[in-house]
């Protein structure tokens, strides 16, 4: 459930965000009440774009079985943990301009074709960030209950409304670049853990050499098969036995991770 309710917290936060960005250009900007009207238009043709994916994921999912669906289910762990690893990336890189660059957009496309222009910019906006959130929602339920996936999306949507709205009000002093900084670390180590749980299935599918099994065993300190311990390895991907496979991908990952942090950082 928590990382169900981080995830959608996190995409369903931006997503509050960019709504709120396009909504304020529009206060500003356009007088005739079109341009909002278009713009719920098209924050609910994105919603409608996200739910699309998600119906097309489960239907691909109940025509598969067998092998099929383990490959699928799988390349769906890989895409999940690749998805947020790029998303965080390109916010460190572009976050900061991400408002004047919506402003842009937005008066590219009134000039361009009215406001059918504002409606198409905030579909695409939302259904960016609403897909990433279904990959990832899906990525998670390959290892998690159904009810509690479905009560974290619920809780983790309801609270991005209301951390936006008091960012919106400036109440309490919320620091928002902060909050969105600190989840984008914890989005990285989530991720981290999908690509060991895809890392996992592979090689418990035969299909990935475990090279060494296990490395080391520390389930003295935290067992992994205990609720308290499967909670830190679901989120992290801490594993008390782990594969010299799994280490290596996560080394690797990490290490990439770090290298494009800092380049992004310069950006």
């Amino acid at each position: 459930m928590g990382n169900a309710f981080f995830v959608v917290w996190r995409e369903s936060l931006e997503a509050f965000l960019i709504a709120g960005i396009l909504y304020a250009w529009l206060q500003a900007n356009d007088s005739s009440g079109k341009g909002k009207r278009a713009l719920f238009a098209g924050l609910a043709a994105g919603a409608g774009l996200a739910l699309l994916l998600g119906w097309a994921l489960l239907s691909v999912q109940d025509e598969l079985t067998g092998e099929a669906l383990e490959i699928f289910q799988t390349a769906t762990l890989f895409v999940a943990a690749g998805l947020i690893t790029q998303m965080v990336l390109w916010m460190r890189k572009h976050g900061r301009q991400m408002k004047a660059r919506l402003h842009a957009d937005l008066a590219s496309a009134r000039d361009r074709s009215g406001f059918l222009g504002v409606a198409v910019v905030a579909a695409l906006a939302v259904a960016r960030e609403g897909a990433e959130t279904v990959i990832f929602l899906y990525g998670l339920a390959q290892g998690g209950e159904m009810s509690a996936l479905a009560f974290g999306s619920v809780t983790g949507f309801a609270a991005a409304g209301f951390t936006a709205w008091l960012a919106a009000r400036s109440l309490a002093k919320l620091n928002i670049g902060l909050l969105l900084r600190l989840s984008s670390i914890l989005l990285l180590i989530l991720a981290s853990a999908l690509l060991i749980a895809a890392i996992d299935r592979l090689i418990g599918a035969g299909w990935l050499p475990p090279l060494l099994d296990p490395v080391w065993d520390s389930s003295l300190l935290i067992d992994d098969t205990t609720k308290a311990g499967k909670l830190i390895a679901d989120f992290s991907g801490y594993r008390a036995r782990p594969a010299l496979s799994s280490l290596l991908a996560w080394a690797a990952y990490w290490g990439v991770v770090l290298f494009a942090w800092r380049r992004t950082g310069r950006g």
